[in-house]
């Protein structure tokens, strides 16, 4: 929860809100989430269709999440 919560304030600081969802499927997230390690998932592309033959991306996302992955990586 802490580590999302940085998350959320960094994304607040580059100017959008960053929510808590859970969905099905799996990642390599639950590995290391089951170890303990605090994980975030979902820090990707935003889009529709994942892994379908209708699969897209909204590129107005990719600026701003990109910034808030180069900002968590930062604070390491």
């Amino acid at each position: 929860m802490a580590l999302y919560k940085q998350a959320r304030g960094l994304a607040a600081e580059i100017g959008f809100a960053l929510d808590e969802a859970a969905t099905g499927g799996g990642s390599d997230g639950n590995f290391t989430a089951a170890l303990g390690v605090p994980t975030l998932d979902g820090l990707g592309a935003v889009g529709e269709g994942a892994h379908a033959a209708h699969e897209s991306v909204a590129i107005e996302h990719l600026v701003p999440r990109t910034a808030l992955l180069a900002a968590l990586v930062a604070k390491l």
